[in-house]
């Protein structure tokens, strides 16, 4: 009886074993690997150590490392029981290398189960080497699986979490299922956090159990063995996803932000476990190269030989000054008329020493902190400006000139700091962050900025510029308005900023031409020719804004298969075709009032136009946004009719009463009726009306602009 019982276990064994193919591999260390073991191609290699170097710190770099020969993870035969028994398992070493901890390095690398060893359409930074037929959602090339172990968070495009997680990619970037990456302590539910661009070994295990179609990635250090809970358990069925024969391996790429990635060590199992790393015979990552190992020597051999001579004295007189210089400050005579310079000290203490946790944001001229001043309580902006050490004396007093500016509208300039050649500029602290953030961010545009808002938005930032450019002592150009450069307060006011890029700019003296600054899409057509900004540059970087809020789109956006689409020729060509309203932001869900998206948008091409004598000023942008027709300032006066410009939809007539001119918007539901009506408006001219008769004559206009200067007319 056992003897029967013996063979029957043998027969089962060998239809087990005849109806599956089982490959394993190991590499402790990659030295003496063959072609036809390890297929390279890209910017990978084998180091002379033995390890599998993806891609090393540099820019724009692809590294690709594949098995060499196919693989059939699942039965070739048709039996759907053995197939949805099929699975495979394997276990790796890697290493993510920053030469320059704490700037951010990139991008991270992957493993990847793919059809092919070939890599026609890979692309580097974010999309990890992996071939891409669509940037703008990370769409992959059709069979691939990958797990992702990202260093740089790309939120608009893929969704990541964050800039250190683990994810399951399946035909895209756009992670199934991701977590921080971290590991589970065994018997407790504790998470512990694991940085993955630390120079550190760090063990992954990826097993794929093909009975219950189930997907689990585990990582951990490599002195901590596998932990019991994975960090990711993810449902999916592969035997629908790839196609056989498959080939496995890693893929890695780098950008402007740069690591080094490694392999140490990796075992490969198909309808088994694999087999076990030996820690002890794999290779060492290479350590970060860096001058900074031989400077502290040096001080180290110094700091020994003033110990031997004069012990408690040397140290106590060296902590002194350290402490003493750490917060110095040396005033010079120019400084000593400008407005409040707030104590360095104050400010080190109020950013915990310009901590990384701190940071807000960054641009061209230096990161952002947020704060909170001892002094006071208060919450504060912290913008910290490097090396400007040349003429800080005329930034400076033009900064301080700035900060005696009030107006609800403009960020409030609230002090300032010098020192070693760093100019710390402190302003108010806006809560709810930029526009820009609450129009594209992920995060926030979940919130829908609703059409009040912005319209809010707009006319807050017309009113911040008429003050500049005409209500202060002098004439300011601001230089640099943009959707990042408004600020949002708690109650969704705007508040315009970033007064670094301003200069004063006085009409009475020779216009200066200076570097050309702002940024692509909101620069004027003159100012890219002769660098001469001016007010008329502000007004047409505005109108663009205008068509940014109005549309929700960004100035210039990049489309990968038609190229770069400009915001503002599609906004005319919408025009053109008197619908115009086709452009409008379609989040919004027509959930906006029609006449208000109109002026919105008319006024963008107004103010965008090419010619800068075209362009409206301030003064009208801001009248057309702050008064309408039906308003009873509008309704109580005569009016005399002084031309109509059916192009542009506007006319201008002048209040008899008072002579002052100003001009309509006519609304575009009545633009066909009035090119019907021309014959009949050019015998109206200089004839007096009642606000009443032109709302009839010309079908409900928007709204009453307010001034205009005779040359306007």
């Amino acid at each position: 009886m056992a003897t029967a019982s013996f063979f029957v276990f043998l027969f089962f064994v060998f239809v087990n074993l005849t109806g599956s193919q089982t490959l394993d591999f190991i590499f402790h260390g990659f030295q003496g690997a063959s072609s036809n073991q390890l297929s390279l191609d890209g910017s990978a290699i084998v180091t002379d150590s033995g390890v599998l170097q993806l891609t090393d710190c540099s820019k724009n770099l692809i590294g690709h490392a594949f098995y060499s020969s196919p693989i059939h993870i699942f039965n070739n035969q048709s039996a759907s029981a053995a197939t949805a028994s099929a699975s495979f398992s394997t276990t790796f070493v890697f290493s993510i290398v920053n030469q320059y901890p704490g700037n951010g390095g990139g991008h991270g690398l992957a493993f990847i189960i793919s059809p092919s060893k070939q890599t026609n359409g890979a692309r580097d930074g974010q999309f990890l080497g992996l071939s891409v037929v669509n940037e703008d959602h990370g769409k992959l090339s059709k069979h691939v699986f990958a797990v992702e172990f990202d260093t740089v968070q790309d939120a608009e495009s893929f969704g990541d979490i964050n800039s250190n997680h683990v994810g399951i990619d399946v035909n895209s970037l756009q992670s199934k299922a991701s977590k921080p990456a971290a590991y589970y302590v065994d018997n407790t539910t504790k998470a512990v956090d694991l940085k993955l661009e630390s120079g550190k070994p760090i063990q992954a295990w990826i097993d794929y159990d093909g009975v219950h179609k189930v997907v689990h990635v585990t990582i951990s250090p490599l002195s901590v063995p596998k932990p019991s809970q994975p960090l990711l358990s993810h449902s999916i069925d592969l035997s629908g996803v790839l196609e056989e024969p498959v080939y496995v391996g890693f893929s890695s790429s780098t950008a402007k932000l740069f690591s080094s990635h490694y392999i140490l060590g990796w075992s490969f199992q198909t309808n088994g476990l694999e087999q076990p790393l030996d820690i002890s015979q794999l290779p060492s990552p290479p350590h970060r190269t860096s001058g900074s190992k031989h400077k502290a020597i040096m001080i180290g051999a110094a700091s020994s030989v003033i110990a031997l001579v004069l012990i408690v004295i040397a140290i106590t007189t060296s902590l002194y000054l350290v402490q003493r210089a750490k917060y110095a400050e040396t005033p010079e005579d120019w400084e000593l008329n400008l407005p409040r310079r707030i104590p360095y000290r104050d400010l080190y203490v109020a950013t915990k020493g310009f901590k990384d946790t701190m940071v807000l944001g960054s641009g061209g001229l230096g990161c952002v902190y947020k704060g909170v001043l001892p002094t006071t309580g208060e919450d504060v902006a912290v913008k910290r400006i490097a090396n400007i050490s040349q003429g800080v004396e005329e930034f400076v007093s033009d900064i301080a000139k700035l900060g005696s500016l009030r107006h609800g509208h403009l960020v409030h300039l609230q002090g300032w700091c010098k020192r070693k050649g760093d100019l710390f500029l402190v302003s108010e602290f806006m809560p709810n962050s930029t526009l820009d953030a609450f129009l594209y961010d992920r995060n926030k545009s979940l919130i829908i900025l609703t059409w009040e808002h912005r319209f809010k938005i707009v006319k807050g930032v017309a009113s911040a510029l008429l003050h500049l450019h005409e209500d202060w002592e002098q004439v300011i150009v601001h230089r640099n308005i943009k959707a990042s450069n408004i600020l949002l307060d708690d109650e969704m006011n705007a508040k315009l900023g970033d007064f670094g890029l301003s200069k004063l700019y006085e009409y009475r003296k020779n216009n200066y031409i200076a570097q050309i600054v702002g940024t692509l899409g909101y620069v004027a057509p003159e100012l890219s020719r002769t660098g001469n900004a001016s007010t008329s540059s502000d007004v047409f970087a505005y109108g663009v804004l205008l068509l940014e809020v109005a549309c929700g789109r960004r100035p210039i956006n990049e489309n990968f298969f038609s190229g770069p689409s400009v915001l503002l020729d599609c906004v005319r060509e919408c025009s053109k075709k008197g619908r115009i309203l086709e452009a409008a932001d379609p989040k919004l869900q027509y959930s906006y009032a029609v006449e208000e998206m109109e002026l919105v948008l008319m006024l963008g091409l107004l103010c965008s136009r090419t010619t800068p004598e075209a362009r409206p000023t301030m003064r009208q942008d801001s009248g057309d946004l702050a008064l309408r027709s039906s308003s009873p300032a509008f309704q109580q006066h005569h009016y005399r009719l002084l031309s109509l410009d059916l192009q542009w939809r506007r006319l201008i007539i002048a209040d008899q009463s008072s002579n002052i001119t100003g001009d309509l918007l006519i609304s575009l539901d009545h633009l066909h009726h009035l090119r019907f009506r021309s014959q009949l408006t050019s015998d109206l001219h200089r004839r007096t009306y009642p606000a009443s008769t032109i709302i009839s004559l010309f079908l409900a206009p928007i709204v009453f602009s307010g001034e205009l200067s005779s040359s306007e007319l």
